[in-house]
């Protein structure tokens, strides 16, 4: 064969591998190969001759392959050409036998070891910082790897087991550790990691108002009350129609319709220390028809508690009073139009110390009462001033704390009564000296039973010899007893003593007890009933007088302001003395509002 005939069989050859070539190429380039395949480095290009050449070497050592003979060293019929790099830097392939490399071509892909990424590995990736609770997270899951490979450590049935081997079980405990440590990082270094951070309190979000659930109230039909200031005021108006046998609770008394309109109210303070209240009323009876009756009276009074150093307490107490002298009365007149106007300015500062378990209180007061004028049926006036007086009193008041429910108490209680006229109209001196001693005991139970009851001897001596000094038994309590809860019964007694002008008389003493119990029936329906006793014992005369009386109502609230109320009421006064016997039984039917 002549050298042209096969420079063109070498032609049609080297097309030939070339389009082979080419469509292993293509496959290759859509097989996925290794990712150091992507970053293999070209030395250099490579010319035509050197790829001629590659072709036809793989071409002899493809075809010896397939007859079982051993490939001899890189040689060719034709002379070897010189290499001729056609760029600088390029190197002439390696064709040593002995090489590892020398039938590698320089379209392999480099070996493992040639590739730079194994000596210097892709550095991995920047990661969040945790947070603190995905970080807390993380570092319970090496507390628990910790513990539980100190326990794979201690336990000696793992150790010698002639079943594992040690490397296993160091590749069963690294592995268990690179496991956890790496869920531990996985759920510490995710990228919602961040929004499960726990957030400030004052910015985490807050439920709808709609949504919450609100708590309900234990009188839901209770005075919301105004606030004033830094005071709340609860005020209430009640108005209705009085139908009564006895007009004004007299023996003279007849039947009578009488509008009867009532204002209460009520001030707290809501003072972080110290408190104060104010309670306050007027009643207005004004006749419709039938027996003629007009009457106004009222009452206003403030308390105010103020903490001391040292445990000092202070409590301090000022009261106002207009009420007119009732046709009842031992000082009633007989034969008027109107009744004459009593009021009374009161007040008493109190301070109270514990030492230990003793508790001690000093308390002075001071009354003021002083009368009006009585208006007569002829349309004149009778003065009322020498009734005017001042009382002074000072009470030391000794308790021992048994328990927080139980104190017992002893009480001292001087004072005197100086009236502004020091004879009388009819010649007396009036004034007198006061002298009481009382034990009793206090209770504190929280709501089951709270109040105080006790007994004594009250002596009040008048300056005037030729009068009896006004002395008995003194009885007071006010106790609230709540058997469940809905129900209140109160105990209330009082002892007092009343002057007279009158001639040869001192006076007498009023015993009044009260027993009242208040029932919920339902949250808008409200039961309430009251007894009462009063014993009026004469000094000087053989006398007394004895009042019954008994009274129940219901009170139905519509909404939280308004409601209807309505009460009956009886009562009976019985003397040994001449003209003071009557029967007074009453209806009312009524609105109450409040606010």
């Amino acid at each position: 064969m002549s050298g042209a005939q096969r420079e063109k069989s070498r032609a049609r050859q080297g097309k030939a591998f070339c389009a082979l070539l080419l469509a292993t190429s293509m496959f290759a380039l859509l097989r996925p190969t290794p990712l150091h395949a992507q970053e293999a480095e070209l030395r250099g290009e490579v010319s035509e001759s050197a790829i001629l050449s590659d072709q036809q070497r793989k071409a002899r050592q493809l075809a010896m392959a397939s007859q079982g003979q051993q490939p001899p060293a890189a040689q060719d019929n034709a002379p070897p050409r010189t290499y001729l790099p056609a760029s600088a830097g390029a190197v002439p392939d390696n064709t040593d036998p002995n090489d590892a490399t020398a039938t590698g071509s320089v379209f392999d892909p480099p070996a493992a070891t040639d590739d730079s990424a194994a000596d210097n590995p892709t550095p991995p990736k920047p990661r969040r910082r945790p947070s603190a609770t995905d970080q807390k997270a993380a570092d319970q899951d090496k507390g628990k790897t910790a513990a539980t490979s100190k326990k794979k450590k201690k336990n000696p049935a793992k150790a010698t087991d002639p079943t594992t081997t040690g490397s296993a079980n160091a590749a069963d405990d690294n592995g268990d550790a690179v496991t956890d440590q790496d869920a531990a990082n996985r759920r510490a270094l995710t990228i919602d990691s961040v929004d499960r951070q726990k957030l400030d309190a004052g910015a985490e979000r807050t439920a709808a108002i709609e949504g919450q659930k609100k708590k309900a109230e234990d009188d839901p039909f209770a005075a919301p009350g105004v606030k004033w200031g830094s005071f709340v005021i609860r005020p209430t108006i009640e108005q209705g129609l009085t139908a009564t046998t006895n007009g004004d609770s007299s023996s003279a008394g007849t039947s009578a319709l009488l509008s009867e309109t009532a204002l209460r109210f009520s001030a707290v303070s809501d003072w972080r220390e110290n408190s104060a209240t104010i309670d306050g009323y007027g009643l207005f009876r004004e006749t419709l028809s039938g027996y003629q009756v007009h009457n106004a009276q009222g009452r206003i009074e403030g308390q105010l508690n103020v903490d001391l150093d040292n445990e000092l307490r202070a409590i301090a107490k000022l009261g106002y009073e207009a009420v007119p002298e009732s046709a009842s009365s031992p000082d009633a007149i007989a034969g008027v139009s109107t009744q004459p106007l009593r009021q009374t300015i009161d007040g008493s500062l109190g301070v109270e110390k514990a030492v230990g378990k003793m508790q001690y209180t000093l308390t002075g007061a001071v009354s003021h009462d002083f009368y009006g004028d009585a208006k007569l049926s002829d349309g004149t006036s009778l003065s009322q001033k020498d009734q005017d007086n001042t009382l002074y009193t000072a009470t030391l008041r000794t308790g021992y704390e048994i328990s927080p429910a139980l104190t017992p108490f002893t009480e001292i209680e001087v004072g005197r009564r100086i009236y502004d006229q020091r004879i009388d109209n009819e010649g007396f001196e009036r004034s007198s000296t006061r002298l009481g001693a009382r034990a009793g005991v206090q209770l504190d139970m929280g709501e089951k039973l709270s109040g105080e009851f006790s007994a004594g001897w009250l002596r009040e001596a008048i300056d005037d010899k030729t009068l009896e000094p006004i002395s008995g038994a003194t009885v007071n309590a006010d106790l609230k007893w709540s058997p469940e809860r809905g129900t209140t019964i109160g105990l209330t007694g009082k002892t007092t003593v009343e002057t007279t002008t009158t001639a040869g008389e001192s006076g007498d003493i009023l015993y009044s007890g009260r027993l009242t119990a208040e029932r919920q029936i339902r949250a808008n329906l409200t039961a309430n009933a009251a007894l009462g006793l009063d014993w009026r014992d004469y000094v000087g005369i053989d006398g007394h007088d004895r009042i019954l009386s008994a009274e129940t109502g219901l009170t139905w609230w519509l909404n939280r302001y308004a409601g209807l109320t309505t009460r009956l009421r009886t009562e009976k006064l019985t003397s040994n003395l001449p003209g003071r016997d009557y029967t007074a039984n009453s209806i009312y039917l009524g609105v109450k509002v409040q606010r």
